[in-house]
């Protein structure tokens, strides 16, 4: 589904992404794991076009590096920032609709599904998006992004500043996601919920990857969680 290969990204002068190899299955949960800093949110900026890519960055084989964002998403690839962008003047239900790609159109996701799976978004249908809570913000960015029907989806620390509760139906929307065919790549902190979710791993330190393998590779490998995710 998403083959990166030799992928190097810059921030002016910085040299951020030293020479990535990543792969995203058909219907996989891959998880990129690593601290704060080391490169993982630019990486899937690179995919997206938001920041220029050098090297190779091919979905569904056809070569997409040095594309324009508008197009990449039109491609099929979803893309849930960490900033949680949404339409603060707008309703949850407006923001909703927005993400389809064409009006009426008929995908894997309905907004009723996005109600069923968060019934905190159909409470809140008529609210502003200014107005709602910072979990719901997040909740409404992934569920925006899903009305779009994206065959990949990329979503950057979907679990930050979020209640336990929440975090737990985040866990299970992901599952979902992968059970109705999508692949994900997904930027985590918690390791706990990488572990119990994803197909495989990557780890990132220093602009590079450090580590890939199973969830129950990272489990027996007590070394490298010491030097690369733990505090």
């Amino acid at each position: 589904m998403l083959q990166i290969r030799d992928l190097h990204g810059y921030y002016g002068k910085s040299h951020i992404l030293q020479g990535i190899d990543l792969d995203v299955g058909e219907g996989e949960i891959v998880s990129l794991l690593g601290r704060n800093g080391v490169g993982r949110s630019t990486t899937i900026k690179a995919v997206m076009g938001e920041v220029p890519p050098q090297g190779s960055i091919k979905f569904k084989g056809k070569e997409i590096a040095g594309l324009k964002t508008h197009d990449i998403a039109r491609l099929g690839i979803g893309y849930v920032p960490e900033n949680r962008d949404i339409f603060p003047t707008m309703t949850v239900e407006q923001n909703l609709l927005l993400g389809m790609k064409k009006a009426n159109q008929t995908g894997r996701w309905s907004i009723e599904d996005m109600y069923e799976m968060f019934p905190n978004l159909r409470a809140r249908a008529d609210s502003l998006g200014d107005v709602i809570s910072g979990g719901e913000k997040q909740m409404l960015t992934m569920c925006r992004t899903l009305m779009g029907d994206p065959e990949l989806i990329m979503i950057d620390e979907p679990t930050e500043g979020l209640a336990p509760k929440l975090i737990e139906q985040v866990g299970k929307l992901l599952a979902t996601i992968a059970e109705r065919g999508l692949s994900i790549l997904l930027v985590e902190q918690k390791l706990t919920i990488a572990l119990k979710i994803s197909h495989r791993i990557y780890i990132m330190g220093h602009g590079k990857i450090v580590f890939e393998g199973t969830p129950e590779d990272l489990r027996n490998n007590d070394d490298i969680r010491k030097e690369w995710l733990e505090v």
